[in-house]
């Protein structure tokens, strides 16, 4: 399907929602495209760290847990952007009329992920570590839970 057919089928869905529905479509597009934005940008920007401050300077040693922090915890950031955004174009699409809970659950799991890279551990208290793994525990479960929903209903349909 070409690209004029496809906004001809969107132009044509979209006149059948009501109000709201294009209130709210209206939304979902304009924070796609703000988010997108953003992850171009972190991304233009980790490429010029990666390349001015660690390989030009001569610094770049990935074996230096810092680096290694510094560059994973930037690429945790853009793939946490992009997960956020690819559950915005679900619902704009209108395969779902909500952002789905089990998306939520894998970016907030990143989320705590990135955490985990970027943090030092000389200067965090145990407690902060237990919270940690409490926490991914939890969302863990959670996202198993609803992977297993999921799956079930989608064998009765």
């Amino acid at each position: 399907m070409s690209i004029k057919d496809e906004l001809k089928a969107a132009r044509a869905d979209f006149k059948l929602l009501s109000l709201y529905q294009r209130f709210e479509h209206v939304i979902i597009l304009i924070l796609t495209g703000l988010i997108a934005i953003v992850v171009v940008a972190a991304v233009w920007n980790l490429t010029l760290k990666i390349l001015f401050a660690f390989i030009f300077a001569g610094s770049f040693d990935p074996s230096d847990y810092s680096t290694f922090q510094a560059v994973f915890g930037m690429i945790f950031t853009v793939i946490i952007a992009l997960e956020f955004k690819k559950s915005l174009l679900i619902v704009a699409e209108r395969k779902d009329s909500v952002v789905q809970i089990q998306t939520v659950v894998v970016i907030a799991l990143l989320a705590i992920c990135r955490k985990i890279i970027i943090l030092d551990l000389a200067e965090t208290d145990a407690g902060h570590i237990l919270s940690l793994a409490a926490a991914i525990l939890a969302l863990g479960i959670v996202y198993w839970l609803i992977r297993d929903r999921v799956q079930a209903v989608g064998a009765v349909d």
